[in-house]
């Protein structure tokens, strides 16, 4: 990653110090498209909507309507604590005032990244909301369709047609008709990546998000084609995604092998799954039980974790790292990606142990207010002097001897 940030600094100091003429630069350098606006036109945010499939649009109308239904629940409620008479702090929950979405536009399409970082900002209120996404040549150096008719859906207007560590840059910085941000969130590949951890603070961020990676923990109930198939469906992503299947069962892990043969030689993205599934990064981990195999995952704290066990959810209650948990034979990761109402923007490369997915508190600011009378400073006073004495800040507490101390009025 550090060589990856050397590499995108130039970058983004170009686009901080040339703006708009850098961005257009850089994007017919990257992706190959000249563009003369990096705004997308809302005739053409209407018009994808328009022509989008009715089918497509109602899955995604779906989506929406399951993610929203997840994502309100999140919103926390400010309280007060009266600590003593007289005496409060409340906290209050603000959410951040704007916010640069990114949805990445490399070997597949997500119109549903559109989903998983415009709902949870909507619904913790977040006021103003962009979306970038790289442009593509084969619709005229617009994003691709699917997601303008996405934010279409969901009332997001302000589109941008850049990607890359560029379009990190855009954020931080503001360019041309993009005002800067205060922070970003979306996955990306490692220019944007790269990007979002040269700019951390300039910008906030929701993390680093590298290869995407899936692990199974399964037992001998588990259906060896289930396994082999959510396997296959998270190696199609990448030759750098990770498959990761944890079992005790030698016969399951066997048969799962089988399986995977024949499934990769049929799926669309055969030979990239198959590489992926070689790769160092992918492969099948015999344990001794299922503690054992617990310990596993939880070391290894996957993006994705699915339970494949008898008493699939009193096994996964004891899993303390994971992006996102799913439970039985019939949750696959899948499901999260679209519409169980989860959010697929998770934790990867072990982070999992120390972070959450994208969630509406990402958009949320815990902010204290304290209020207290003259009285109630006046009955803690002498603790706080003697910490400030203890610490040798006695300014500090010559700030509460100043209002409380009767000899000074």
């Amino acid at each position: 990653m550090a060589a990856a940030v050397d590499r995108v600094r130039p970058l983004c100091e170009d686009v901080r110090h040339r703006g708009t003429e850098a961005l257009i630069d850089l994007t017919e350098r990257f992706d190959g498209v000249r563009l003369t606006d990096i705004r997308v036109p809302k005739d053409a945010i209407d018009a994808a909507l328009a022509d989008l499939d009715p089918v497509v649009r109602a899955a995604l109308e779906e989506s929406i309507r399951r993610a929203r239904m997840v994502h309100r629940d999140q919103r926390r409620t400010d309280h007060t604590t009266q600590v003593v008479p007289g005496g409060s702090v409340t906290e209050k929950w603000i959410p951040v005032d704007r916010v640069g979405l990114y949805v990445p536009g490399g070997r597949a399409v997500y119109p549903s990244s559109v989903i998983m970082n415009v709902v949870p900002a909507q619904e913790a209120g977040v006021r103003s909301l962009a979306v970038t996404s790289p442009p593509q040549s084969d619709f005229g150096g617009l994003p691709h369709p699917t997601i303008l008719a996405a934010c279409a859906l969901l009332g997001v207007d302000e589109v941008y047609a850049v990607g890359g560590a560029q379009a990190v840059a855009m954020f931080a910085y503001g360019a041309g008709e993009c005002g800067r941000v205060d922070m970003v969130t979306g996955p990306g590949n490692i220019w944007v990546a790269a990007a979002k951890r040269l700019l951390k603070g300039v910008i906030g961020i929701d993390a680093e998000a590298g290869p995407t990676e899936i692990a199974i923990l399964a037992d001998a109930t588990a259906d060896p084609d289930y396994v082999a198939a959510d396997l296959i469906s998270q190696a199609e992503h990448d030759v750098v995604a990770a498959s990761v299947l944890v079992t005790p069962d030698e016969a399951l892990a066997e048969a799962v092998t089988a399986r995977l043969a024949v499934r990769a030689a049929a799926t669309k993205h055969g030979d990239r799954v198959r590489e992926a599934l070689a790769g160092p990064q992918s492969g099948i981990v015999l344990v001794d039980d299922l503690d054992h195999g617990l310990a596993v995952v939880d070391a290894y704290a996957a993006e994705h974790l699915e339970i494949m066990t008898e008493d699939a959810a009193g096994v996964a209650d004891r899993v303390r790292n994971a992006g996102a948990i799913f439970v039985g034979d019939h949750s696959p990761v899948s499901l999260g990606d679209y519409a169980a109402g989860s959010n697929h923007v998770l934790p990867t490369g072990g982070c999992a142990c120390h972070s959450g997915g994208l969630s509406v508190q990402t958009f949320l600011r815990g902010v204290h207010i304290v209020d207290y009378t003259r009285d109630a400073l006046a009955d803690v006073a002498h603790h706080v002097i003697a910490l400030a004495e203890a610490e040798d800040l006695p300014a500090h507490g010559e700030a509460v001897a100043a209002r409380t101390d009767p000899s000074r009025n």
